[in-house]
Protein backbone atom coordinates (compact mmCIF):
# COMPACT_ATOMS: atom_id res chain seq x y z
CA UNK A 1 0.00 0.00 0.00
CA UNK A 2 0.93 3.28 -0.86
CA UNK A 3 1.66 6.48 1.05
CA UNK A 4 -0.83 8.14 -0.39
CA UNK A 5 -3.36 5.37 -0.42
CA UNK A 6 -3.01 5.03 3.59
CA UNK A 7 -3.84 8.98 4.28
CA UNK A 8 -6.79 8.24 2.03
CA UNK A 9 -7.79 5.36 4.10
CA UNK A 10 -7.38 6.82 7.07
CA UNK A 11 -8.04 11.03 7.00
CA UNK A 12 -9.06 11.63 4.15
CA UNK A 13 -12.04 9.45 3.88
CA UNK A 14 -13.84 10.20 6.91
CA UNK A 15 -13.49 13.60 6.70
CA UNK A 16 -15.00 13.83 2.93
CA UNK A 17 -18.02 12.19 4.88
CA UNK A 18 -18.59 13.99 7.80
CA UNK A 19 -18.15 17.33 5.19
CA UNK A 20 -20.58 16.28 2.63
CA UNK A 21 -22.45 13.74 4.65
CA UNK A 22 -21.95 10.46 2.49
CA UNK A 23 -24.20 7.42 3.83
CA UNK A 24 -21.50 4.81 2.31
CA UNK A 25 -17.64 4.84 1.58
CA UNK A 26 -18.31 3.53 -1.67
CA UNK A 27 -19.76 7.24 -2.46
CA UNK A 28 -16.81 9.28 -1.36
CA UNK A 29 -14.71 10.66 -4.19
CA UNK A 30 -11.32 8.88 -5.37
CA UNK A 31 -8.47 9.08 -7.50
CA UNK A 32 -9.64 7.52 -10.99
CA UNK A 33 -6.46 8.43 -13.27
CA UNK A 34 -4.10 10.86 -14.16
CA UNK A 35 -3.09 12.02 -17.60
CA UNK A 36 0.46 13.34 -18.75
CA UNK A 37 0.48 15.36 -22.23
CA UNK A 38 2.84 16.94 -24.16
CA UNK A 39 1.14 18.83 -27.40
CA UNK A 40 4.31 19.64 -29.71
CA UNK A 41 3.89 21.43 -32.46
CA UNK A 42 7.16 22.07 -33.36
CA UNK A 43 7.68 18.18 -34.21
CA UNK A 44 6.28 18.56 -37.75
CA UNK A 45 9.79 20.22 -38.77
CA UNK A 46 11.76 18.29 -36.24
CA UNK A 47 11.26 14.71 -35.37
CA UNK A 48 13.43 14.27 -32.78
CA UNK A 49 12.29 16.89 -30.18
CA UNK A 50 9.52 14.32 -30.10
CA UNK A 51 11.80 11.78 -29.50
CA UNK A 52 13.60 13.29 -26.31
CA UNK A 53 9.73 14.16 -25.29
CA UNK A 54 8.79 10.90 -24.98
CA UNK A 55 11.78 9.48 -23.44
CA UNK A 56 11.05 12.72 -20.81
CA UNK A 57 7.96 10.74 -20.71
CA UNK A 58 8.96 8.20 -19.73
CA UNK A 59 11.11 9.17 -17.03
CA UNK A 60 8.52 11.45 -15.17
CA UNK A 61 5.79 8.48 -15.09
CA UNK A 62 7.72 5.73 -14.91
CA UNK A 63 5.37 4.00 -18.12
CA UNK A 64 5.66 4.34 -21.40
CA UNK A 65 4.74 6.88 -23.39
CA UNK A 66 2.63 6.78 -26.57
CA UNK A 67 2.72 9.01 -29.65
CA UNK A 68 -0.19 11.22 -30.29
CA UNK A 69 -0.85 11.69 -34.22
CA UNK A 70 -3.23 14.23 -36.12
CA UNK A 71 -6.55 14.01 -36.19
CA UNK A 72 -6.98 15.88 -39.52
CA UNK A 73 -4.71 18.38 -41.99
CA UNK A 74 -4.58 21.56 -40.83
CA UNK A 75 -2.50 23.48 -44.01
CA UNK A 76 -1.89 26.27 -42.41
CA UNK A 77 0.56 24.91 -39.61
CA UNK A 78 1.60 22.66 -42.83
CA UNK A 79 0.68 19.67 -40.78
CA UNK A 80 -0.77 16.13 -42.41
CA UNK A 81 -3.05 13.75 -40.87
CA UNK A 82 -1.66 10.64 -38.58
CA UNK A 83 2.03 13.06 -38.23
CA UNK A 84 2.56 12.63 -34.78
CA UNK A 85 2.33 15.75 -33.10
CA UNK A 86 2.73 14.83 -29.15
CA UNK A 87 2.98 12.28 -26.28
CA UNK A 88 1.13 11.01 -23.57
CA UNK A 89 0.72 8.64 -21.08
CA UNK A 90 -2.24 7.51 -18.85
CA UNK A 91 -1.06 6.44 -15.11
CA UNK A 92 -3.46 4.07 -12.46
CA UNK A 93 -3.81 2.48 -9.65
CA UNK A 94 -0.22 2.56 -8.09
CA UNK A 95 1.69 4.88 -10.40
CA UNK A 96 -1.15 6.96 -10.53
CA UNK A 97 -0.89 7.40 -6.67
CA UNK A 98 3.69 8.04 -6.63
CA UNK A 99 3.07 10.21 -9.51
CA UNK A 100 0.39 12.34 -7.47
CA UNK A 101 2.31 12.24 -4.14
CA UNK A 102 5.56 13.52 -6.36
CA UNK A 103 3.91 15.81 -7.98
CA UNK A 104 2.37 17.74 -4.92
CA UNK A 105 5.43 16.68 -2.58
CA UNK A 106 8.16 17.06 -4.65
CA UNK A 107 7.88 18.83 -8.59
CA UNK A 108 5.22 21.84 -7.41
CA UNK A 109 7.84 23.36 -4.56
CA UNK A 110 10.22 23.51 -6.81
CA UNK A 111 8.65 25.81 -9.09
CA UNK A 112 9.94 29.68 -9.15
CA UNK A 113 7.71 31.80 -7.18
CA UNK A 114 5.32 29.53 -6.50
CA UNK A 115 2.17 30.19 -4.60
CA UNK A 116 -0.24 27.30 -5.25
CA UNK A 117 -2.01 26.08 -7.80
CA UNK A 118 -5.47 27.94 -9.08
CA UNK A 119 -8.56 26.08 -7.55
CA UNK A 120 -10.53 27.66 -10.88
CA UNK A 121 -9.20 24.99 -13.37
CA UNK A 122 -11.56 22.12 -12.59
CA UNK A 123 -14.27 20.82 -15.17
CA UNK A 124 -17.90 21.23 -13.70
CA UNK A 125 -17.87 17.37 -13.05
CA UNK A 126 -14.98 17.08 -10.18
CA UNK A 127 -11.61 16.68 -12.91
CA UNK A 128 -8.64 19.17 -12.56
CA UNK A 129 -6.72 20.54 -15.23
CA UNK A 130 -3.05 21.46 -14.51
CA UNK A 131 -0.43 22.97 -16.74
CA UNK A 132 3.30 23.33 -16.49
CA UNK A 133 5.85 25.40 -18.47
CA UNK A 134 9.05 23.66 -17.33
CA UNK A 135 8.94 19.24 -17.17
CA UNK A 136 12.48 20.71 -15.21
CA UNK A 137 10.70 20.64 -12.32
CA UNK A 138 10.62 16.70 -11.98
CA UNK A 139 13.55 14.98 -10.04
CA UNK A 140 14.16 12.47 -12.86
CA UNK A 141 14.86 14.92 -15.55
CA UNK A 142 18.49 15.40 -15.93
CA UNK A 143 19.24 19.23 -16.52
CA UNK A 144 22.28 18.52 -18.64
CA UNK A 145 20.55 16.49 -21.00
CA UNK A 146 17.58 18.98 -21.69
CA UNK A 147 17.57 19.90 -25.54
CA UNK A 148 14.40 22.05 -25.29
CA UNK A 149 11.79 23.12 -22.15
CA UNK A 150 8.85 21.51 -22.80
CA UNK A 151 5.23 22.21 -21.32
CA UNK A 152 3.27 19.65 -19.94
CA UNK A 153 -0.37 19.09 -19.23
CA UNK A 154 -2.33 17.42 -16.17
CA UNK A 155 -5.64 16.30 -15.94
CA UNK A 156 -6.64 14.61 -13.10
CA UNK A 157 -9.64 12.49 -13.33
CA UNK A 158 -11.62 11.97 -10.16
CA UNK A 159 -15.11 10.24 -9.31
CA UNK A 160 -16.56 12.90 -7.65
CA UNK A 161 -19.39 14.45 -9.47
CA UNK A 162 -19.29 18.30 -8.18
CA UNK A 163 -16.03 20.47 -8.41
CA UNK A 164 -16.78 21.52 -4.50
CA UNK A 165 -16.41 17.56 -4.11
CA UNK A 166 -12.99 17.25 -6.27
CA UNK A 167 -11.20 20.34 -4.58
CA UNK A 168 -12.20 18.93 -1.20
CA UNK A 169 -10.35 15.53 -2.04
CA UNK A 170 -7.43 17.18 -4.21
CA UNK A 171 -7.01 19.53 -1.16
CA UNK A 172 -7.10 17.05 1.34
CA UNK A 173 -4.63 14.50 -0.58
CA UNK A 174 -2.04 17.52 -0.54
CA UNK A 175 -2.61 19.79 -3.45
CA UNK A 176 -1.97 23.41 -2.22
CA UNK A 177 -4.35 25.44 -4.17
CA UNK A 178 -3.68 29.49 -3.36
CA UNK A 179 -7.76 30.29 -3.18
Amino acid sequence: MTRLQEIYLKDVVPQLMKTFGYKNVMEVPKLEKIILNMGLGEAVQNIKILDSAVEELNLISGQKAVITKAKRSIAVYKLREGMPIGAMVTLRRNRMLEFFDKLVNVALPRVRDFRGVSGKAFDGRGNYSLGIREQIIFPEIIFDKIDKVKGLNIAIVTTAKTDEEGKGLLRLLGMPFRN
